[in-house]
């Protein structure tokens, strides 16, 4: 009989998960410090997406030490997953692997499910780490996902790398307003304007919190 497929959005947490969450409140508590400011905007009931600059590659990790309650679904660069040992790895920490710059429907496929399940859809629109914590380049359909989930669209700046023995703040904000691009239907156009809205909320959120490059 052959092996039942591991899925990355599950109605439970797995195991893996669920070890990798508790170490990351023992990590991010002590030697890599994270702080999470307004904090309770993540404890709303999901499902809802967070977009988030992305710095360090344990970024998912300290975001799933801050909402212990609930399942976090997050995407990640198909490379990740690029040996049946890493995809296996990857997936038990429920990430949807994607193809970056082009349409990936089996990922697209994924995310929906995932709000269909009530879950938190994570998203790093930028596609991979950058240190200067800026968001100008935003992957293509980000804004697709982002519009088709109907769902609160919460960002999330981190103001600096996780790193040892220096607080790294993490800012929560209030959700994109974008019912407006809805009414005017899910296009390019539409999806552009999207897009635009969620590089000034980052411009924003580095004006009122600070930029560190590090």
């Amino acid at each position: 009989m052959a092996e039942k497929k591991i899925e990355a959005v599950s109605e439970k947490r797995g195991l893996l998960y669920e070890v990798a969450r508790v170490l990351a409140i023992i990590l991010f508590h002590t030697i890599m410090p994270v702080k999470i400011h307004n904090r309770e905007r993540l404890l709303q009931d999901p499902p809802f997406v967070l977009i988030a600059n992305h710095r360090h590659a344990l970024d998912p990790i300290a975001m799933a030490m801050g909402i212990p309650k609930k399942q976090i679904v997050f995407l990640a660069k198909k490379e990740l997953g690029n040996t049946p040992f890493t995809e296996n790895i990857m997936t038990r920490l429920h990430c949807i692997l994607v193809g970056r710059h082009n349409a990936d429907m089996e990922a697209m496929r994924s995310c929906m499910k995932a709000i269909k399940m009530k879950k938190i859809l994570l998203i790093f629109p930028e596609g991979t780490r950058h240190h200067e914590g800026e968001m100008e380049q935003i992957e293509n359909g980000t804004a697709l996902i982002a519009m088709r989930s109907k769902a609160p669209v919460i960002p999330i700046y981190f103001d600096r790398k996780l790193s040892f023995f220096h607080v790294t703040n993490l800012y929560v904000g209030e959700p994109i307003a974008y019912d407006d691009l809805l009414e005017k239907g899910i296009n390019t156009e539409t999806c552009e304007e999207m897009n635009e809205r969620m590089r000034e909320t980052f411009r924003k959120m580095i004006r009122e919190h600070g930029k560190s490059s590090k």
